[in-house]
């Protein structure tokens, strides 16, 4: 067993070690066991034709046996979670269908079946089959009356303000996430990143029986949460180790976060600092200006701009307000005379930047970054909306 702070790695077989754990004490689980496919076939790496065994343990096995491997650690981890408590379990075809023939028969209750659908698949080389595009990943709560834990307000605005749905266009696993090696049968990080912020909160414990290279432990630790992994190969336990001691090197730590919020369609917030009376003033009216260009106290426009849709509001640190732009990564250019119309006294430019958002209702967030200034220089920014809705 190896340790961490909130990190704590198993050498074993869930099979032996789920037993251990105490009953009642998880808030989710994610599971990536076997899918059984690794049975002599081909597939497309860096352009390249090559076998799709993974090892021994993915080797396929009777209908019988898959179905026996998945209901029996199934079954002892369904009284390891909370009352109110999930489990995500990934796969395709060759597993998914058992899987929830298991779940259903020990008394989970089926709540989605995510689609993955991959931004970058393998082609098909046999050009008989449709390509392969896509995972499955079937989300389930522990009982079927308990109601169980989601964070639909941070999906919610993760996906622009609207309802997320269960299609998830993510990319594969990106060089960024393999700097340690990789694992044959790696989830790339935005993947669990999701997972985790959808069901537990800061501080909770999340286990993955089957954890390979620990991407979950990775995603849950950036996230403030605790993890519990189990993985029987030796090779893939010390490259778990190897990505986790990545963590305690804050450059390296930060990049990874900066790489997971890279993903298409994001929100960005425009975040501007304004006197408390201006920034009283601003909410009042709805209305959020500010000079462009390199001078101080000015917008500079940049990449995340144009995905704009909420506007953070802020004196010197204190009394955040975000609210909703009226018109998603659109502003329009007003003289110093039209902003006085509105009661505004702008000082230092004869044109501005104008941001128009609904002062109506007040937009809810669960983190606030350290936005204090050590200089009298202050710069709006544009951050991604993660920031604000559950990630460190």
């Amino acid at each position: 067993m190896q340790t961490f702070p909130n990190f704590t790695l198993h050498l074993a077989d869930c099979i032996d070690i789920i037993p251990q754990l105490p009953d009642n004490s998880l808030d989710a689980i994610f599971a990536d066991p076997p899918y059984f496919l690794s049975n002599g076939g081909i597939s497309v790496q860096s352009g390249k034709q090559v076998c799709v065994d993974k090892g021994d343990w993915d080797k396929g096995g009777t209908p019988e046996y898959i179905y026996n491997f998945n209901r029996r650690w199934l079954e002892l981890c369904r009284p390891k979670l909370k009352d109110n408590g999930t489990i995500w379990i990934s796969g395709t075809y060759h597993n998914i269908f058992t899987v929830q023939r298991c779940l259903q028969e020990l008394g989970y209750k089926i709540l989605n079946i995510i689609t993955w659908q991959k931004t970058d698949p393998p082609p098909n080389l046999s050009c008989r089959y449709f390509n392969f595009s896509t995972e499955l990943i079937i989300w389930a709560r522990k009982s079927e009356k308990v109601p169980h834990k989601f964070n639909y307000e941070v999906m919610r605005h993760l996906n622009g303000d609207k309802q997320m749905t269960d299609v998830w266009r993510l990319p594969a696993v990106g060089k960024w996430e393999k700097t340690c090696g990789k694992h044959p049968t790696q989830k790339p990080l935005r993947l669990l990143y999701r997972i985790i912020l959808a069901s537990t909160d800061e501080g909770g414990t999340i286990l993955d029986p089957f954890a390979g290279s620990s991407t979950t432990g990775i995603a849950a630790n950036l996230l403030g949460r605790n993890y519990i992994g189990i993985e029987k190969e030796k090779e893939f336990f010390d490259l778990s180790i190897a990505r986790r001691n990545e963590l305690e090197d804050n450059e390296k730590r930060q990049k990874l976060l900066d790489n997971i919020r890279k993903t298409e369609n994001s929100a960005t917030v425009l975040v501007n600092h304004a006197r408390k009376e201006l920034r009283e003033l601003m909410i009042e009216k709805g209305i959020c200006y500010l000079r462009a260009g390199d001078s101080k106290g000015s917008l500079q426009v940049t990449p995340g701009f144009e995905r704009m849709k909420y506007v953070l509001l802020h004196t010197n640190g204190e009394n955040c307000q975000m609210f909703k732009l009226k018109k998603e990564g659109t502003f329009q250019i007003w003289t110093k005379e039209n902003l006085e119309k509105y009661g505004f006294s702008p000082e230092h430019s004869t044109h501005y930047i104008v941001l128009h958002f609904d002062n109506t209702k007040e937009v809810g967030f669960e983190k606030q970054l350290n936005l204090k200034q050590k200089i009298n220089t202050y710069r709006a920014k544009i951050r991604p909306l993660s920031d604000f809705v559950g990630i460190m």
